[in-house]
């Protein structure tokens, strides 16, 4: 015993010798646990002061004794997630007893109590439906559920994706494909980008037993195959979707919060495999022949008492075998027209020009103009392993420690989209969290917790040639090197040979370290805490070291007439290692004004300090007209000093009777300049990295004549502004909710948030810039690349500046039925609406329907629809326990046990863009992004043939500028992709065996996914281009060559619980 208390002196001195320094109260709260809170009153509603509360974990023995205070109210913070036994006696009053209370992680649970007139030693036993309605906070969230976690139809058997249930959530459907993207994914985050109250996926956060574990890129956490695996090792999470109170940090988005499971009193586990096979799968809308499919998805769970109400483990393994062919459909010139013969006339085509061919793979498909479709079933070998393992241990009565590790290591190979190189990915992930929670008095309650995050992802390897032209250096632009990238407008881009596609590795570490305290006064509930986080972003890359073309035509490729040419300078390929310390302090004083109205109030303070680098290899050029940029430290000014943020909100039931709520809530959200927004630009940026750029080549320099030109003059430098403003969102929420039936229950809201002064990304400004602006547009100087670029003693210059703003309003609906007679139905629509000029955060191109190098001269000409806006969005779940007969006997057996489960969703598409081939405007620029005219007819009201995967653009809607030097008049994201309409379905045979236990069941599970084989089309963002740079139509626009999600796909599963 002795022991323990100088353990538990030993952390408590560690928090104030850590934490002192850095504010005078404690900093920030990242507890993942509930409340109970309520009121004990007789049974005339007389407040009753100092009863005693016994509150009782029933999986762990462990208890938590509070007492009313003088106006009866109670409240018992920093639970875990689990059942409770809650028993209320007082002097002259029976003990009420109040069993299968269930608790969930960041919820506020009221059980308000009435003491009858009788002896303390009376226990009387009272049967309730515990509340649903949130009438103490006003914070939009939702909980989900164990039941659901591991019930519903999950593809991939990923966790995260179960966010997507809840009103405000959508899943970006046009992240890159982790299968496919190579670098394009892994310098993105290989995790599921989600959108939450239309805000940018990277200002989420993402919690395990409350440590944060956004990736290097602030996404969501997963594995190289773009999954988040541990199913069977989460209990249930929150997802916080609008207003989230003071103690929740590091967002200005939503907060997904997970807890893992814990052992408890009683042994328990499961067994199981997953299996998938292409023999019960249906063919995907573009398979030419079913492309084989397998997988093995297996692992295991056991938790139990080292020591009975003192000690316990709980421990997870997954592990994924993969071997999957996927349908690629790629568009390549056609043969007439690698021999000469174009729709718009014959042609030679160069000698220089004629080997490249070869590298493109004959068409198997129809041909359209001059280009034709070459379909092959990629081959992707991935295999997994995820590890989970938790220890929660009582100390003593008054202390409490908890410890967290999870392992996740994972590979993936795969060809490129045109069969040419075979690349692989890794990635892994280690997360190592310490709890400990101690008791000073039932009122006064500290939380102090370390956590420790690794991600690592190194991504794409080149691993070997499967066309022998991808190892010929005699087709290499560079001098010993492989064949590099092609860029021809109306083609997907040719990713190079052995080595020419860019390596990048990210080695990400946190260290955090929280402290928390609850303490409860009169009807004022405090909490104030604390946190510090310091991050290390080691990172290496390797940019175009083969070299890449652009044509603004495939005549152009043909003829060879290249556009741009840039490449990295061998020699100076060296690391990044950025560091980085976050900060935050709050106060959160939830009080109870009247007895049916609550007040939320909070403020929070939270900072960043200015990014450094290990070596001071940082390069800024704080004009854009310098001729050198500044090196070193400061990288900028630190705009995040006086980031005070206040945070209000009520709650009011009307009625008094905890079955109705009115909330509202406003509050301010820093978005901090994290490492992830300056790991790409420092890594590319000159002096410590070389890579040139070229533009306005002479006919005939492809391949080997655009190198030598490459000169001190034609380096890619990074421009961010040097005194950046305050970064930041406003949330605002109406909402009511209602208790239906006593399962039932409905919620209806308003929802908006304002992002000001958000991160504008630009790959590319130094361009020439307009000459006129009138009525009819921006006008450059003709002919078309007469101009000078705003910087031409220099090459290429990425920007980020802080310019951008943000509106989103929204309407969301949620209905629940709690389980009850074995049926659980959720349902959510959210109506909503995201505009914003750009939304990139960490790239000029985050998803596939973005756009690099946006207007930066007049952000109107780019203000739209923001590229993850869903307009709609229906989701409804169930899971439906069958009733069985009430025999005995074999049909028992055979008819019971049955359980029914489901996923539907409905949502309209997502934004994209219309775009010209090559620079016709002129902007001499490496990345140019010029739009076409649109025509305002009456058949184009609409811009898309919804259901037409060849023609899915309605090109006659579009027009080539006139004169070519305008800027056409279509601007960004008119577009609106393919809707969504998937159903995901399983049905599960339950068979307990008294016989080994009495909670032993052999579950045989049967999951279909997109169960209607419905095509769910994706946008045409590889055929978005309508017209190349000489103005002729692309016969290959609105083509579209993939899916969204999967045809439908059977998976089988037995698991075996205990």
């Amino acid at each position: 015993m002795h022991s323990k208390k100088q353990l538990c002196l030993l952390l408590h001195w560690l928090a104030v010798v850590v934490l002192a320094p850095l504010l005078a109260s404690n900093l920030w709260s990242q507890v993942a646990a509930g409340t109970i809170l309520g009121t004990v009153t007789d049974t005339s509603g007389a407040r009753v002061p100092r009863a005693n509360i016994t509150i009782k974990n029933v999986a762990t023995g462990s208890v938590r004794v509070v007492t009313t205070n003088s106006d009866g109210l109670y409240r018992a913070p920093d639970l875990s997630p689990s059942t409770y036994e809650i028993a209320a006696g007082a002097t002259g009053f029976a003990t009420v007893v109040r069993a299968g209370v269930q608790l969930d992680v960041g919820v506020e649970l009221v059980i308000d109590l009435r003491l009858p007139v009788g002896s303390v030693i009376e226990r009387v036993e009272i049967k309730e439906e515990v509340p649903s309605i949130e009438t103490s906070s006003s914070t939009m969230s939702a909980v989900i559920g164990s039941n659901i976690v591991r019930e519903l139809p999950l593809n991939a058997r990923d966790w995260t994706l179960l966010a997507n249930l809840e009103p405000g959530v959508a899943t970006v459907r046009t992240q890159n494909v982790a299968a496919t993207s190579g670098f394009e994914r892994s310098n993105r985050g290989f995790g599921t980008q989600l959108t939450v109250g239309g805000n940018r996926p990277q200002q989420n956060n993402y919690r395990l037993d409350g440590i944060n574990i956004n990736d290097y890129s602030n996404g969501g956490p997963g594995s190289v195959l773009g999954g988040d695996l541990g199913v069977d090792a989460i209990q249930e999470f929150s997802v916080v979707t609008s207003n989230a109170t003071a103690d929740y940090g590091r967002t200005s988005g939503g907060v997904i919060n997970a807890v893992t499971r814990s052992g408890t009193n009683t042994f328990h586990g499961s067994a199981y495999e997953f299996l998938r096979n292409s023999a019960l799968d249906a063919s995907n809308y573009f398979d030419l022949k079913k492309p084989p499919f397998k997988r093995n998805q297996f692992g295991a769970t056991a938790g139990g008492p080292f020591r009975k109400d003192r000690v316990f483990i709980f421990g997870d393994y997954e592990g994924l075998r993969q071997s999957l062919n996927i349908t690629q459909r790629s568009t390549v010139p056609s043969v007439a027209a690698r021999s000469g013969q174009l729709t718009s006339g014959n042609l030679t085509v160069d000698p220089k020009v004629q080997p490249f061919l070869a590298i493109f793979p004959l068409p198997n498909g129809p041909a359209s103009g001059d280009f034709a479709t070459f379909t092959f079933s990629i081959p992707q070998v991935s295999r997994e392993n995820f590890f989970t393992t938790r220890l929660d241990g009582k100390l003593s009565e008054k202390d409490n420690l908890a410890a967290t590790f999870m392992f996740d290591d994972s590979n993936i190979t795969n060809p490129d989209v045109y069969n040419f190189v075979l690349m692989e990915s890794i990635s892994r992930r280690e997360l190592v969290t310490l709890d400990h929670t101690h008791t000073f008095t039932p009122n006064a309650i500290n939380s102090l917790r370390f956590g420790f995050s690794r991600v690592i992802s190194e991504s794409p390897k080149t691993l070997s040639a499967i066309n022998t032209l991808a190892k010929d250096p005699s087709l290499g632009f560079l001098p010993g090197r492989n064949v590099g990238l092609i860029n021809v407008s109306g083609l997907p881009i040719f990713p190079g040979g052995l080595g020419a596609t860019g390596e990048f590795d990210y080695h990400f570490n946190t260290f955090q370290l929280y402290d928390d305290v609850f303490l409860t006064r009169g009807r004022n509930s405090f909490s104030f805490g604390g946190y510090v986080e310091r991050i290390q972003a080691n990172q290496l890359g390797r940019s175009n070291p083969s070299g890449n073309f652009q044509f603004g035509s495939l005549l152009n490729f043909l003829t060879n007439k290249p556009r741009s040419f840039n490449a990295a300078l061998p020699g100076l390929i060296t690391p990044r290692d950025l560091r980085q310390t976050i900060a935050a302090g709050y106060v959160q004083d939830n009080v109870q004004l009247f007895s049916n109205l609550t007040a939320n109030l909070g403020l929070r303070y939270e900072m960043a300090s200015v990014p450094t680098e290990t070596n001071n290899k940082l390069s800024n050029l704080r004009n854009v007209t310098d001729t050198q940029p500044f090196l070193g430290s400061p990288y900028f000014a630190n705009p995040t000093l006086r980031n005070f943020e206040p945070r209000v909100g009520l709650s009011w039931d009307p009625f008094k009777r905890g079955k109705s709520a009115v909330r509202g809530a406003f509050g301010i959200y820093d978005v901090l300049p994290l490492t992830y927004q300056f790991e790409l630009l420092s890594i590319l940026a000159a002096p410590f990295f070389e890579r040139g750029n070229i533009t306005g080549l002479a006919q005939g320099t492809f391949p080997t004549g655009a190198f030598p030109l490459l000169g001190p003059n034609r380096l890619r430098f990074f421009h961010m502004d040097p005194n950046p403003p305050r970064n930041y969102v406003m949330q605002w929420n109406l909402n009511v909710q209602t208790q239906l039936t006593p399962t039932v229950t409905a919620q209806i809201g308003y929802v908006g948030s304002r992002g000001v002064h958000q991160p504008f990304r630009v790959d590319d400004m130094n361009i020439v810039l307009p000459i006129a602006h009138t009525a009819d547009g921006y006008f450059w100087p003709s002919p078309a690349g007469s101009g000078k670029t705003l910087n031409p003693n220099l090459g290429q210059i990425s920007s980020l500046t802080w310019n951008d703003s943000s509106i989103y309003h929204g309407m969301q609906l949620r209905v629940t039925k709690k389980l009850s007679r074995g049926l659980e139905v959720g349902g959510s629509y959210t109506w909503s609406k995201s505009i914003d000029s750009g939304s990139a955060s960490l790239a000029g191109d985050p998803f596939l329907n973005s756009i690099t190098s946006l207007p930066f001269f007049d952000l109107k000409l780019s203000r739209g629809l923001s590229d993850f806006d869903i307009r709609q969005n229906f989701v409804i779940n169930y899971t439906w326990r069958l009733p069985s007969p009430s025999s005995a006997g074999f049909l028992n057996v055979l008819a019971g046990g049955w359980e029914l489960g489901g996923i539907y969703q409905a949502s309209s598409g997502l934004p994209f863009t219309a775009i010209l081939g090559g620079d016709p405007v002129g902007l001499n620029s490496s990345d140019t992004i010029e739009f076409p005219d649109r025509l305002f007819t009456p058949e184009c009201k609409s811009l898309v043939n919804p259901g037409n995967p060849n023609n899915y653009i309605k090109t006659q809607c579009f027009a080539f500028p006139n004169p070519r030097t305008r800027l056409g008049t279509a601007g960004r994201n008119t577009l609106i992709g393919p809707g969504l309409s998937n159903f995901d379905f399983s049905i599960f045979k339950n068979n307990p065996i008294h016989k080994i236990s009495e909670n032993f069941n052999a579950q045989f599970r049967v999951e279909m996914f997109n169960v209607l084989n419905h095509p769910n089309f994706a946008s045409p963002l590889h055929n978005n281009t309508i017209f190349d740079t000489n103005g002729n139509r692309l016969a290959t626009a609105g083509l579209i060559d993939a899916t969204a999600t999967t045809s439908r796909q059977i998976q089988v599963a037995l698991k075996l619980i205990w």
